[in-house]
């Protein structure tokens, strides 16, 4: 909890006023036994009603001022646990916001998710319970003892007996359940990245009739969550049962010899009812250390998970002095110089010795086999990821000593999978600018082929678009990505493989509206024909490029460009 004390830095008051209130209000409730006891050997022994009554009056006083301090006590914790929970998950998701391909890769999403809800929520309540009784509790119990000395040593031994053998429980529960939490904490992960994976391929499960095996799926990975949870329980659950057995001890001995010591005139009645009072303030106070022993316990395996996020320096960063990129006459666009990269934990280099220029305003398309390395390759344009050899410039200035923002400002990327969000169409495409216009808005449509259906809709531009655009056919998401991108007016346009759902007669279209396109394109398919018209066309195979040059160049040159041409020339031909 330490490394995430800075976000409660704005909530110094709150958490130096609750815990002060706490403590006058236990100071109030030690009082309380000695009232009890001059009631006890003055009021009811003398039958002085009068006094008894006005003793009365002062605990309801005592109760009223106990009840106050409390409550503000309360209001201070809400106030501090709830503002450090929001600062923090603000933080936590402005940081993961900074990390690059890899780390995403790296942490996963499900796991990501679990810490910024679970774990937050947990390390928040460690928060709210430390202020409300992290001081109370030991002061009530050492004050309680110290009270307890001060009627009599002898007895009072009992009550320091009595809190060494509690500590020691608590102190050994706490040492077996803090690794357990931190594995809750990692199969909570399991469960949320079955269910995402469940609600997300929810089509395929059903369309393979694979209900059972996902529903055994979320089984496995509850079982496995519930059998951790229950080994925590467990240990956690002797917690009271044990208080109980050494508090309860404890009342036994001091009855039985506080009666021998009223006997023998050294103690009075009133004296030991204040020390079982005291014993029993003990004892609650005890239960609740205990209690808060166990939140602390998961607080602190959820705090150290978040810490773990956010000692993640993202490895990509802005250069301290970037450089600003500006198109020059005779300098290509886009230029790879002896490109090597891989990806993290990967076997295998995904790209190796690529060299090519692209030349500003040029339409490119690129082509290969399933894992070639052609969306690695355009990733590398707008720096999602770093390369380990060689360079990526983009107008004559290598990608990573250029702003991220910048660069990334002049490329408008589709890719492979249409990502939608919720909102309205014009919300969507407005991604791309802000302040685009309707008639902006509409200009990309048009070009992205998606103008007809989205007249057809009833509420035009102001049309409600589902969680990842459901509601939507894959062809319409498409199109509607590729305008998104158009609106933004990029530079470079990168379309990865973002036409696989059109028909062929749409993605002539697309083509044919994309050759007016006054920037550079990019342009990744499976199809031969898409390409045919390109300026340059890049065969990956590999990892590396094969080939490149224009659709003549590449059947005269290229035998792995002719055997995907012929390949697909065959298939057509079958079909018809």
């Amino acid at each position: 909890m330490r490394r995430l004390a800075v976000y409660l830095k704005h909530y110094k008051k709150e958490m130096i006023l609750g815990p002060v209130f706490k403590l006058i209000e236990a100071v109030f409730e030690l009082i309380v036994p000695l009232v009890m006891a001059r009631i006890i050997d003055v009021g009811i022994a003398a039958q002085d009603g009068g006094y008894v009554l006005k003793m009365g009056v002062l605990l309801f006083f005592l109760g009223a001022l106990g009840l106050m301090c409390a409550l503000i006590c309360q209001y201070c914790a809400a106030r501090c646990s709830q503002g450090f929970g929001t600062e923090l998950r603000s933080a936590f998701f402005r940081h993961i916001n900074r990390f690059s391909h890899a780390e995403l890769d790296k942490l996963g999403t499900p796991s990501l998710i679990t810490r910024i809800t679970s774990d937050i929520n947990q390390a928040q309540l460690s928060v709210a319970m430390m202020i409300r009784l992290v001081i109370r509790s030991p002061f009530l119990v050492l004050g309680a003892i110290v009270m307890a000395f001060t009627i009599d040593a002898r007895l009072a031994l009992f009550f320091l007996l009595a809190a060494g053998l509690t500590a020691a429980v608590l102190y050994s529960i706490l040492h077996a359940t803090v690794p357990l939490y931190r594995t809750i904490q990692k199969k909570l992960d399991r469960v949320g990245l079955v269910t995402r994976e469940s609600l997300e391929g929810a089509r395929v499960i059903r369309a393979f009739a694979r209900q059972k095996d996902d529903a055994q799926r979320m089984e496995d990975a509850s079982a496995q969550l519930c059998l951790s949870a229950v080994r925590a329980g467990r240990i956690s659950a002797l917690l009271n049962p044990l208080t109980y057995v050494i508090i309860n001890g404890t009342v036994l001995c001091v009855l039985w010899f506080g009666g021998l010591e009223v006997n023998a005139g050294r103690l009075t009645q009133g004296e030991v009812i204040a020390l079982i009072n005291y014993l029993s303030q003990i004892l609650l106070a005890l239960i609740a250390l205990a209690n808060l022993i166990v939140i602390l316990s998961k607080g602190y395996a959820s705090a150290h998970r978040i810490a773990d996020v956010l000692a993640v320096e993202p490895s990509l960063a802005d250069p301290v002095q970037p450089q600003k990129a500006l198109p020059k006459d005779g300098v290509p666009k886009i230029e790879f110089d002896h490109v090597v990269f891989c990806y993290p934990g990967a076997q295998a280099p995904s790209l190796s010795g690529c060299t090519v220029s692209i030349a500003a305003g040029s339409t490119v398309g690129l082509i290969g086999g399933t894992g070639a390395g052609k969306s690695s390759f355009v990733h590398l344009i707008p720096r999602f990821y770093d390369v380990q050899q060689g360079a990526v410039r983009v107008d004559g200035v290598d990608v990573r000593r250029q702003s991220m923002a910048a660069l990334r400002q002049k490329i408008g990327l589709v890719p492979q999978n249409a990502v939608l969000f919720s909102g309205t169409l014009r919300e969507n495409l407005q991604w791309g600018r802000t302040d685009a216009d309707d008639e902006a808005l509409w200009q990309a449509l048009c070009m992205a082929q998606a103008e007809p259906f989205v007249r057809a809709m009833p509420e035009g531009l102001e049309s409600r678009i589902a969680q990842g655009g459901r509601n939507l056919s894959g062809g319409q998401r498409q199109r509607l990505t590729i305008a998104r991108a158009l609106v933004r007016q990029p530079e470079i346009l990168i379309l990865d493989d973002s036409a696989s759902a059109l028909d062929l007669a749409t993605d002539a279209a697309l083509r044919q509206s994309l050759s007016d396109f006054p920037g550079t394109v990019l342009m990744i398919s499976q199809r031969a024909s898409t390409l045919r018209q390109c300026d340059q066309i890049l065969v990956f195979e590999d990892g590396r490029i094969a080939g490149q040059g224009s659709h003549e160049t590449l059947m005269a040159q290229c035998a792995i460009y002719r055997e995907i041409v012929a390949s697909q020339t065959q298939a057509q031909g079958g079909q018809q």
